[in-house]
């Protein structure tokens, strides 16, 4: 590869793209940055509890303060500074990120979609957050219509590239070897 690509995942909650991150880890060799990275920094040093609705409460209280961008401003210093070919950008999920990543040289798009049963299963199995263990389905779908997750869907249209994470492990990583292919 003779370019730095910046790959910005997005897609609802447990739709694989941890799983997206990983593979290309593996076997490309990128780097990453997460958005809940800083987020979750700021919780664990004022010793307050990780979870999903704290982590959408500090978002918000830095974006309504210093600017709808803010997070896709750090988090596109971050990438730019990571010596790697290719760099994942975990968690777009706005326009305003998507409009201050795209100035960002060789930066893609790509969606990772799931259906709601299976994204459900797959949180109760992870445990990421205090409480997913416990979640019921209706309350899993009520979290997709959280401040921070209303606008997934709609960014995601705006993908360059879709990869469905509905089948097995393989056919995901088959589908992202040819988004890499076709960018090569």
């Amino acid at each position: 590869m003779n370019k730095k690509i910046i790959f910005g995942l997005v897609g609802q909650q447990a739709s694989g793209k941890e799983e997206t991150k990983k593979y290309l880890a593996e076997k490309y060799n990128s780097k990453d940055c997460k958005f809940s990275a800083s987020l979750r920094d700021i919780l664990s040093r004022a010793g307050i509890e990780i979870s999903r609705a704290n982590m959408q409460k500090i978002s918000q209280v830095l974006r309504e303060n210093f600017g709808q961008n803010i997070l896709a401003k750090i988090i596109a210093k971050d990438a730019m500074s990571l010596d790697s070919d290719i760099v994942v950008i975990d968690g777009v999920r706005r326009f305003d990120d998507i409009e201050y990543l795209s100035k960002l040289p060789n930066f893609v798009l790509v969606a990772i979609a799931a259906n709601p049963e299976l994204r459900f299963e797959r949180v109760l199995k992870r445990k990421e957050n205090v409480g997913d263990d416990t979640k019921t389905f209706e309350q899993f779908l009520k979290d997709n219509e959280a401040e921070a997750d209303r606008e997934i869907p709609e960014v995601m249209k705006s993908a360059k590239y879709t990869i469905l994470n509905e089948g097995t492990i393989e056919e995901l990583y088959k589908q992202i070897n040819e988004v890499i292919k076709k960018l090569s």
